[in-house]
C-alpha cells in the first residue's frame, strides 16, 4: 500500500521542491488580465463541483482579486519583483512580533470563564480523566502515533495493521467484506465505517447512545453521511471547506488576502505551450506548474521547454484553472499549527526531504522531515511563525478551526522565505511535531485541536505557548524516512519486517531490538522505529509505501543531501523485505501517499 505529507522540493538544492511548489507574487491586475482576447487569465475563476467555495467561507469565488495597491499594503509581502517594505509598528501578538495589520486585528478576544479550565495543566488532567469515545480512523495509525497515551479512551481504527495485533488501542477489521479498489484514503476509511466489525465495534464503546467522536486524515461528504449514521462526530470542518482550502489556488488566495508572501506567480487556464509562454512571460523560462489538487510531488511539474510540457499537456490543459510560478532555487520546510478560539499555536519549522531517489520515484515527492535547533536562522523561523499566525487568522475568518500545516520555500538565492502549500488537516509530519521535546512539556498540537470540539470552556495563554515553543532549546532533534518502492514493477511480498525498535551495529546491519509502539522508546541514533506499512501477502508497486523510519539526530547534510547513516538505514531496512516478481498483476488504482 502506499505512504504522507504531500510535499516537494528538488532534490540537489538547485531547483523547486514538487511538493512545495512555489506560489504567487502578488501579481497586478494589469499583468494578469490582459486584453488580448487570446488569452485567458483567470486570476479569481470560480471554480465547479465540489471546488466551489464552501457556504461558511467568506474566500468567496469570483471575488475581485485584491488592488495592487491593497496588495502593496500587505504585511511583509517578500515575493517578486517590486517588493515593498512597509515600516508599520509592530505589535507582540501569540508570541512573536507581528505586523499589527492582521495579527493584532485577528486577535481573538481573550476572556475568562468561571468553570473553564485553566491552562495546560488543567487541560492535561481533562484528558486523562476524558469518558468520551474518541477515534482517529485512517488507513495506518501513523499520524496520531501516541495520542492514546495523552487521552484516556482513544482508539485508533485502521485498515493496515501494523503491529501484528500488539498494539493495544488499535482495532482493525480481521475479515474483508467485498468493495471497489480504493482510490484513495477517502475510500478506505468509507470501506471501514460501512465494516460490520467497525460497527459493532463503535457500538460496544458508546456511552449512553453515543458513538463518540472521530478525526480522519481524509474525508469526503460520504464519510459524513457514513459517520453520521452512526453517531459519530467529526473533530474537523465540513468536507467542501476542507476541500476548498486543500485547492492549490485556493491557498495563494488566502495568503494573499492574510499578507503571506508567495513565489512569483500566476493563476492561468494554460491552452497549449505558446499560451503558457504568452501568459508567464513575466516569471521566466523556468515554471513550476501546479494543478489544484494531487499530492507528493504527482501534480507539481517542471517546465522549461515545450518536450517537458507535451509530457504532462494533458493533465495541464483539463484543469480551469493552474497555478504557474516562477521556478526559484530553494529549500523546503514544514510547519504545523492550530487555530483555536484563542488564536493559534504555532509548532517549531522543520526541514523536509524531497524526491530522494533511495526514498521515492517522484521527483518532487515528499519523503520525510527533520527537526532539529539550529535548522534555520532566528530570522526565518519568526518570519515562518510570523506567516503561520497571520494564514491561521485568516483560516478563522474562513470560518476553519483545528489542525493545519503549511509548507514553506526558502529561496536560497535572495534568502526569502514564501509560502509553497496548505494542509488543512493532521499530516505526515504529525508524527514528527507531536513528540518534540515541546510538545512534550505542554501538550502535543492534537490536543489542542481535539479541545476545540470538546464542547470544553477553556482559557489558554497562547502568547506563551509560542513563546515556549519558539526557543530552540525546547527543540530537540528527529528525523523520519517515508521508504517507498521505487521500482517500476509489482512484486509479491513473502517476508516483510515488523513494526518496533531495530538497533545497527557497525557493519551496517540492523536487528529487531524490541518490541514496542512508540518512536519515543528509541534512545540513540543507533536505534530506529519502524513503523511497517506493506506486509507479507500484500504487492508493492511503484510508489506504494513499505513503511515509516523514524530516528533521534539528523538524516540528511547540512547542504541538504543523504547523510551516510541515512542511507545506510534505507538500505538496511529494504533488506528486510524479501518478494517475488509478478508478471500479470495490474497496478492497484490507490494513487498518493497513505499518510499525506
Amino acid at each position: 500500500m502506499e505512504s504522507k505529507k504531500p510535499k516537494a522540493s528538488n532534490k540537489k538544492g538547485a531547483t523547486n521542491k514538487k511538493k512545495t511548489t512555489p506560489k504567487k507574487e502578488p501579481v497586478s491586475p494589469e499583468r494578469s488580465a490582459k486584453k488580448d482576447s487570446k488569452l485567458k487569465v483567470t486570476e479569481e475563476k470560480s471554480l465547479k463541483g465540489k471546488k466551489s467555495v464552501p457556504s461558511d467561507s467568506t474566500a468567496q469565488q469570483g471575488k475581485a482579486p485584491a488592488s495592487s495597491a491593497n496588495k502593496k499594503k500587505k504585511a511583509t509581502t517578500a515575493s517578486g519583483v517590486g517588493k515593498k517594505k512597509a515600516s508599520q509598528s509592530k505589535k507582540k501578538v501569540g508570541g512573536t512580533l507581528a505586523k499589527n495589520k492582521k495579527l493584532a486585528a485577528n486577535a481573538p478576544r481573550q476572556y475568562k470563564s468561571k468553570n473553564a479550565l485553566d491552562g495546560v495543566s488543567d487541560i492535561r488532567r481533562s484528558f486523562h480523566k476524558n469518558e468520551e469515545p474518541l477515534y482517529f480512523i485512517s488507513a495506518t495509525n501513523f499520524n496520531l502515533l501516541g495520542a492514546d497515551e495523552w487521552i484516556k479512551g482513544f482508539k485508533f481504527i485502521c485498515h493496515i495493521e501494523c503491529f501484528d495485533g500488539l498494539h493495544p488501542n488499535v482495532f482493525s477489521p480481521k475479515t474483508e467484506i467485498p468493495h471497489d479498489d480504493f482510490e484513495g484514503i477517502e475510500d478506505i476509511n468509507n470501506y471501514l465505517l460501512q465494516h460490520p466489525e467497525v460497527q459493532d465495534y463503535l457500538k460496544t464503546r458508546s456511552i449512553d447512545g453515543r458513538s463518540g467522536k472521530a478525526m480522519f486524515l481524509m474525508f469526503n461528504e460520504k464519510t459524513e453521511e457514513l459517520a453520521e449514521k452512526l453517531g459519530l462526530e467529526i473533530m474537523f470542518p465540513k468536507a467542501e471547506m476542507r476541500t476548498f482550502l486543500d485547492n492549490k489556488v485556493n491557498t495563494n488566495r488566502i495568503a494573499e488576502k492574510a499578507g503571506v508572501a508567495c513565489v512569483p506567480y500566476v493563476l492561468t487556464k494554460v491552452d497549449n505551450f505558446e499560451h503558457l509562454r504568452e501568459v508567464s512571460k513575466h516569471l521566466g523560462n523556468e515554471l513550476v506548474i501546479q494543478t489544484p489538487f494531487g499530492d507528493s510531488g504527482h501534480t507539481t511539474f517542471f517546465i522549461s521547454n515545450e518536450e517537458e510540457y507535451q509530457k504532462h499537456a494533458e493533465e495541464i490543459e483539463k484543469e480551469e484553472e493552474v497555478k504557474v510560478m516562477k521556478r526559484i532555487r530553494c529549500r523546503g520546510s514544514a510547519i504545523e499549527a492550530c487555530v483555536t478560539r484563542h488564536g493559534t499555536i504555532v509548532a517549531p519549522l522543520m526541514t523536509e526531504l524531497v524526491g530522494f531517489k533511495e526514498l521515492t520515484p517522484y521527483e518532487g515527492g515528499w519523503c520525510g522531515n527533520e527537526i532539529y535547533p539550529n535548522a534555520f536562522t532566528p530570522e526565518l523561523r519568526d518570519k515562518a511563525i510570523e506567516y503561520t499566525q497571520l494564514f491561521g487568522n485568516q483560516l478563522r475568518e474562513e470560518g476553519y478551526k483545528g489542525y493545519f500545516e503549511l509548507d514553506f520555500l526558502i529561496d536560497q538565492d535572495n534568502g526569502e522565505i514564501y509560502l509553497g502549500e496548505l494542509n488543512p488537516r493532521v499530516t505526515g509530519a504529525s508524527s514528527i511535531t507531536n513528540h518534540a521535546v515541546f510538545a512534550l512539556a505542554d501538550a502535543p498540537l492534537f490536543v489542542f485541536h481535539i479541545l476545540e470540539w470538546m464542547d470544553i470552556d477553556y482559557d489558554l495563554d497562547i502568547e506563551a505557548i509560542n513563546d515556549r515553543w519558539a526557543r530552540q532549546e525546547n527543540i530537540d532533534g528527529w528525523s523520519q524516512l517515508i521508504v517507498k518502492h521505487t521500482e517500476d514493477t509489482i512484486e509479491y511480498i513473502t517476508h516483510a519486517p515488523k513494526s518496533g525498535i531495530y538497533r545497527m551495529y557497525d557493519t551496517g546491519h540492523i536487528q529487531f531490538d524490541r518490541m514496542d509502539t512508540h518512536r519515543r522508546a528509541v534512545e540513540n541514533e543507533n536505534e530506529a522505529f519502524f513503523l511497517r506499512i506493506s506486509r507479507k501477502g500484500e504487492y508493492l508497486y511503484e510508489g506504494a509505501d513499505m513503511g515509516i523510519l523514524v530516528s533521534r539526530g539528523r538524516m540528511m547534510t547540512d547542504d541538504f543531501q543523504l547523510n551516510n547513516r541515512a542511507k545506510h538505514w534505507i538500505k538496511a531496512i529494504r533488506g528486510q523485505y524479501a518478494s517475488e516478481m509478478v508478471e500479470d498483476k495490474k497496478k492497484p488504482k490507490l494513487s498518493g501517499t497513505l499518510t499525506k
